[in-house]
């Protein structure tokens, strides 16, 4: 299998440009399926506090013989947890689950703009950033208008926005945001939970050109955008699968065809509106 491709963070740091995500892999399957990711090549992996498996996470890298030093770990604060005290608190409650001494990036789960504190959490990551337990710092599902928000109290800008992203929902303007802005655009949801996208005739036509599967096509376009990907699975198959993107390429029509997708189709809470905590 090929080698894995990096992105290069704002502040120096490299992370693969495909990962493996573990949201709503129940606890009890998450070690096997970390496990299964691990043997299949995979060296970044992306958990939260309120997926519940940060624990299980953390037992399959240290089972897994992979140096801690060849990974890329990837937690989330959740919501509850925002404020420059609170942050602190429960970033060495994760630390202590993944049994770790430190993470590689450390994103704040949502805005929460009801709630308004991410300024000051973001305050909190830089100073965990600055302490060495955090190798790189940024957020996930801010819209640009947060980020411009975040700006206006700190210079420090966020190494990576994980946002909802598939052909149905392709967020342009949050990706010419994060490009100006030295932003790297990490996609969740990466081919839409198949939530009918792996059926759409224009997806599967090309899959059949290349001899490939839909989600194979949808995760390559992705990475041809730029984009850093975490598909999730549990069946080691598929795990396989999901990374084996690398022996095809899409060419300017297919990925004109994957473009003209775009419907504004989100699966998951709107940012602006979300202020679960």
């Amino acid at each position: 299998m090929a080698e894995i491709p990096s992105i290069t963070l704002n502040n120096g740091v490299t992370m693969p440009q495909v990962g493996f995500g573990v949201f709503q892999v129940p606890s009890e399957a998450t070690r096997a399926a970390v496990a299964s990711a691990l043997e299949a090549g995979y060296r970044s992996i992306d958990t939260a506090t309120v997926y519940g498996n940060e624990t299980e996470v953390g037992e399959a890298i240290a089972q897994s013989g992979v140096p801690r030093d060849e990974l890329f770990v990837t937690t989330k604060l959740w919501n509850a947890d925002q404020g420059y005290d609170e942050t602190a608190r429960a970033f060495e409650k994760s630390l202590r689950k993944l049994g770790m001494d430190y993470v590689d990036l450390y994103l704040i789960h949502w805005p929460l703009p009801e709630v308004d504190r991410y300024r000051e959490t973001w305050q909190a990551f830089e100073k965990l950033h600055a302490d060495g337990k955090i190798r790189a710092i940024g957020v996930s599902n801010f819209q640009p208008h947060h980020l411009d928000r975040l700006a206006e109290s700190s210079d420090v800008v966020p190494a990576v926005n994980q946002i909802e992203l598939h052909p149905y929902l392709q967020q342009a303007e949050a990706r010419r945001y994060h490009s100006e802005h030295g932003i790297v655009t990490e996609a969740w949801s990466p081919i839409g939970q198949g939530k009918g996208l792996l059926e759409d005739p224009s997806i599967t036509e090309v899959a059949g050109k290349h001899g490939r599967t839909p989600a194979q096509v949808v995760l390559r376009w992705h990475l041809q955008l730029g984009n850093v990907i975490i598909p999730k699975s549990v069946t080691p198959s598929r795990i396989g699968e999901n990374l084996d993107l690398f022996g095809f390429s899409l060419d300017d029509d297919d990925m004109a065809t994957l473009g003209a997708l775009d419907r504004d189709g989100r699966i998951g809470p709107n940012p602006d509106a979300f202020n679960v905590h």
